[in-house]
């Protein structure tokens, strides 16, 4: 049986393990923090592949060495997908749409600010380059809260050990429905949206990440949703990758992508889902 490591055990692993179970695939856990790792011997217990590349890059690539392991999505991939800003340019300049964006590049001066928020209208959203699950990300409603959400951004900025001193500053889409779209092997395999409840929406709140409490529900996407989504994987090289698509009444833009998304159950996505990731799986391996 084939063996394949994935590096965070939580809802994506437990979803996964029967599944490629029954496909001829053992899951297992190769954890690639809080832990020591021995560099100067073989792995006790070896992995054939590995499932996406883990956060901590100077574990990933011990681990990667030690084990020998392709990743279905590596390295390349994962930091590829990490940078919102050169997603956001890279499917732009292929023709994709996506959302009016101004990457700003610590330290700037407040009159740059002012001058790169001159074509937006309020209120626009702020949002730090490369986070994940909606972290730090901030919704300004005139000048004076966008300066005081950048002061903040300054602070830790400051700290030399901040990596990415980038944010991005985006125009803010009303009512706009949020999907999580999977690609598997460059074919759409299924999408979520991610909705509030209305108690929330009520109470203003407007970030629909699923973390900060907003429900994932299957549904079945338009022709074009699903050829936009297909589009992007393919332009960025990924083989399995969410994108992230904010639909309003008159558009639909790529706001983001994860190399590394939750795997949600299997009800909401397409029939043959864990048959195709099976074979991408396959095909990594042998690669």
């Amino acid at each position: 049986m084939l063996r394949l490591a994935a590096t965070a055990r939580a809802e994506t692993f437990d979803r996964l393990c029967d599944p490629l179970a029954a496909r001829g695939i053992e899951v297992g856990h190769l954890p690639a923090e809080g832990r020591t790792i021995r560099l100067d011997a073989p792995p006790a217990d070896p992995f054939d592949v590995g499932f996406v590349f883990p956060s901590r890059t100077q574990s990933g690539d011990a681990l990667s060495a030690l084990h020998a392991l392709p990743w279905v999505n590596d390295r390349a991939a994962i930091l590829t997908s990490r940078n919102k800003g050169g997603v956001l340019a890279t499917l732009g300049r292929a023709g994709l749409p996506v959302p009016k964006t101004t990457m700003v590049s610590n330290p700037v001066d407040e009159a740059a600010l002012v001058a790169a928020v001159e074509g937006f209208s309020w209120p626009i959203v702020v949002k730090p380059n490369s986070t994940t699950r909606g972290t730090g990300v901030a919704k300004a409603t005139d000048l004076d809260s966008l300066l005081g959400v950048v002061d903040y951004l300054d602070l830790v900025h400051d700290y030399r050990a901040t990596g990415d001193k980038t944010f991005l500053l985006q125009e803010f889409l009303p009512d706009a429905r949020d999907y999580r779209v999977m690609v598997v092997d460059g074919t759409y395999a299924g999408a979520v949206e991610r909705r509030l409840p209305a108690t929330d929406r009520d109470a203003g709140r407007w970030k629909h990440n699923v973390h900060r409490g907003a429900e994932a529900v299957g549904v079945d996407l338009p022709d074009e949703y699903r050829r936009l989504a297909e589009r992007a994987a393919d332009t960025l090289g990924i083989d399995y990758l969410g994108v992230d698509l904010l639909a309003t009444d008159d558009r639909v833009v790529v706001a983001e992508t994860n190399a590394r998304p939750t795997v949600d159950s299997a009800t909401k996505y397409v029939d043959d889902f864990y048959d195709r990731l099976a074979g991408l799986i396959r095909r990594t391996a042998k690669a």
